[in-house]
């Protein structure tokens, strides 16, 4: 069930009235790399932000942190993608940037995860975002502008161990966001795809195992928060990697994908 609430805004802070005013939405708002791109977009300035989460407390105190609008959202039920879009810009507004930082994990053997987290995993990573994507992009085309940024991870580029479904689910983001970066060239809408590695976020614990490795060391959401809003205020289509320094495993694995296999079997 889909529920908002708005909010009047930190001090100084106004929205435009009686004219159409650019939407920026992003999904996963109230914790982690949303919440940060949530606020780096509120101190940069320039959007009514729609801020979509499934905790309520937290998405409130987010939305009053940035001057948005609290749309508190399960977006594995049926119709959630297009009540979303519905409520985050009724007419005349409309949805210039979509973010979707939405995710959930889950970790262990493949034999062992249960069917239903397969299936909301799947839904949330990437039928939600697909749908919301498909959603909002008619109105981008017709103007001719628009960004979509869409989240994904590192472990959909290389694969992680304990990981499969996820991994599987942000693989398919990825070639989701190359075919559609080819269906929309030359209209004006950019499409932007950040692949974080490790970041601090209560991912993790959420996902029913705690990071353990001493290397490398988690990255503060900011880091990440930081990439997207470069990517927007450039209006530049990116593929970018968070840190820059992943970009070597995929090239290793290209280069010599026996080396990378016997890597991967023994590091993970």
């Amino acid at each position: 069930m889909l529920s908002f609430r708005r909010s009047s805004g930190p001090p100084g802070h106004r929205q435009p009235a009686d004219r159409a005013v650019r939407v920026g939405l992003i999904t996963g708002a109230s914790s982690g790399i949303g919440a940060a791109i949530a606020q780096r977009l509120a101190d940069q300035g320039g959007w009514r932000l729609a801020l979509c989460g499934r905790d309520r407390d937290r998405l409130d105190k987010i939305a009053a942190r940035t001057g948005g609008l609290a749309l508190r959202a399960d977006l594995t039920e049926p119709g959630a993608p297009a009540a979303l879009v519905a409520a985050a810009a009724p007419a005349p507004d409309r949805i210039g940037l979509l973010v979707a930082a939405a995710g959930v994990g889950w970790a262990g053997p493949l034999c062992t995860m249960p069917a239903e987290a397969v299936d909301r995993l799947l839904t949330v990573d990437l039928a939600a975002t697909i749908h919301i994507v498909r959603l909002v992009l008619p109105s981008m085309l017709a103007l001719g502008e628009g960004h979509i940024v869409l989240i994904g991870s590192i472990a959909g580029t290389l694969g992680v161990r304990n990981e499969a479904v996820y991994s599987a689910a942000k693989g398919a983001l990825g070639v989701f966001a190359d075919a559609l970066r080819q269906e929309v060239h030359g209209s004006g809408v950019r499409i932007s795809h950040v692949l974080p590695g490790v970041i601090d976020t209560p991912f993790f614990r959420r996902r029913g195992a705690p990071y353990t490795r001493s290397w490398p060391r988690p990255l503060p959401p900011d880091r990440v928060a930081e990439a997207v809003c470069r990517a927007v205020a450039l209006d530049r289509e990116q593929v970018v990697y968070v840190p820059g320094w992943l970009r070597l495993p995929g090239l290793v694995r290209s280069a010599a994908p026996g080396l990378y296999q016997r890597l991967a079997v023994r590091f993970g």
